[in-house]
């Protein structure tokens, strides 16, 4: 539980309409920050796609039956690199309650423990200061801006990188350096 009866769990394909609820009711104050989403991702059955992606984990942050937040791993890689990609956002009338930053925790916690993962990148918006500073507070450093990174909301949008290293293990099944 992360405070009063708000939850973080992983998304299950039981979840996929009330997911599709979700993006829906908050689709126009998303989409200043997404991508194109075309009218199929809003319903079930393009939550339920989403859910099957390959190389993605998947979070919802709900208040009993009601999801009011998701976070994403997307391009999970294993081998040497050991790396995803994060994104987050929580519904409009439970901003600003630390949701976030407990989802980005929670979810950085299974990386390492569940996933085995090294590394977790994350991109923002450079005038997206709210989730900079959501980032910042859960353990990432800014590491560079990217012209042009992601297409949103209709045009090329520059993007402020952060990283957040898990830990310094060495890969299962790579050798050490001093055991070659």
């Amino acid at each position: 539980m992360i405070s009063d009866g708000i939850r973080i769990r992983r998304a299950t394909p039981e979840d996929v309409q009330v997911l599709a609820d979700a993006q829906v009711r908050n689709r126009e104050r998303l989409r200043p920050t997404e991508p194109y989403r075309s009218e199929e991702f809003y319903t079930a059955e393009g939550q339920a796609a989403r859910l099957a992606e390959a190389g993605s984990a998947r979070w919802i942050v709900t208040d009993g039956p009601l999801v009011v937040g998701r976070a994403d791993l997307t391009g999970i890689v294993l081998g040497p690199f050991r790396s995803a990609s994060l994104g987050y956002w929580i519904d409009a009338r439970y901003v600003g309650r630390g949701l976030a930053s407990r989802a980005v925790e929670e979810v950085c916690r299974a990386a390492c423990d569940e996933l085995g993962l090294h590394r977790i990148q994350a991109g923002t918006l450079t005038d997206n200061t709210a989730s900079q500073r959501v980032l910042t507070k859960c353990g990432f450093e800014r590491i560079g801006t990217a012209p042009n990174y992601l297409h949103i909301n209709g045009a090329w949008r520059d993007h402020h990188l952060f990283q957040r290293i898990l830990h310094d293990e060495h890969p299962p099944g790579i050798p050490s350096h001093s055991d070659r």
